[in-house]
């Protein structure tokens, strides 16, 4: 595909839906092969009804540290700025999981619209998820969509396009404030030719100790200590590591993400549950037990 005008690339969980949605856009008639150094697949095609738009679908994954090939390929692509938006798809009907990845992706300062895939089967269960108020928490544009049933697909491809060129949302998602103050310290020590959409990321990655994001940024050994210093005295304080504490931070926000926009639907008695509540109802217990015994 000769000079594309429009990079998308579509990142999610194992089982999200996101080749589906690959296929789907692109009718599957693309580049298959490897990313380069790693026997990972690559797949990339044009948009079957934009040829000028070029869609990667990248590994699937659970997090952008990189303890895996999958997630080493699809954090140096996305920082790599090759990509001018992400789709990242969302298996809507195990949406706190799902948003621990979502909400990393989003960190990178990259435009980003959520697809929230698999709404045939959220609308069939009974549960209810307020987009708008999604949207909100997230900073971003949020799609319901079916994959397998080509709904919402081209309101999808209309968000990634108007995303791609529109003004970018602060990625920087709450966090308890003395954390924040200590991000704040440690942003401060990036060099100034770090972008300013990924500095929060950065930011978030040197209080991980990730050494590969340490390495993209070449800090001097003053500033490397100063942030190690920084780091230290936040883990004394919260007596926990690093990791754990950004961890801890993440799934304290979706779930009070999830607990503002998803509604689940009752619970449906079992013939058992049934059954144990006739049996244990003060007369009717007393009627079944006369009835058995005479």
């Amino acid at each position: 595909m000769a000079n594309p005008t429009l990079h998308i690339a579509l990142a999610g969980n194992p089982n999200c839906g996101k080749t589906t949605l690959f296929n789907l856009i692109t009718g599957a008639n693309g580049y298959v092969g490897n990313w380069p150094g790693v026997t990972v697949e690559k797949k990339e095609a044009p948009l079957s009804r934009d040829k000028g738009v070029l869609i990667t679908d990248l590994p699937g994954i659970y997090s952008l540290s990189p303890y895996s090939p999958e997630e080493r390929v699809s954090r140096d692509y996305l920082m790599s700025g090759e990509a001018n938006v992400v789709v990242q798809v969302l298996d809507a009907t195990n949406l706190e999981r799902n948003l621990y990845l979502a909400l990393q992706v989003i960190e990178t300062g990259l435009p980003v619209v959520v697809a929230l895939n698999m709404a045939d089967l959220v609308e069939k269960s009974g549960d209810k998820i307020d987009v708008p108020a999604l949207e909100k928490s997230l900073g971003c544009p949020v799609v319901m969509i079916s994959a397998l049933k080509n709904k919402g697909i081209e309101e999808l491809i209309a968000a990634a396009k108007r995303t791609a060129t529109a003004q970018r949302a602060d990625a920087r998602l709450a966090v308890d404030r003395a954390i924040e103050d200590v991000l704040g310290a440690v942003e401060a020590e990036l060099p100034a030719s770090v972008a300013d959409d990924a500095r929060r990321y950065y930011a978030v990655k040197l209080f991980e100790r990730d050494a590969e994001a340490a390495g993209d940024l070449a800090l001097s050994a003053e500033a490397t200590a100063r942030v190690e210093s920084l780091v230290a005295a936040c883990e004394r304080d919260c007596d926990d590591d690093a990791e754990s504490i950004i961890t801890g931070e993440r799934y304290g926000l979706i779930a009070h993400i999830v607990d503002g926009c998803l509604k689940k639907a009752p619970a449906k008695m079992s013939t058992s549950e049934k059954i144990d509540r006739i049996v244990t109802n003060r007369w009717l217990g007393l009627l079944i037990f006369a009835f058995i015994m005479f």
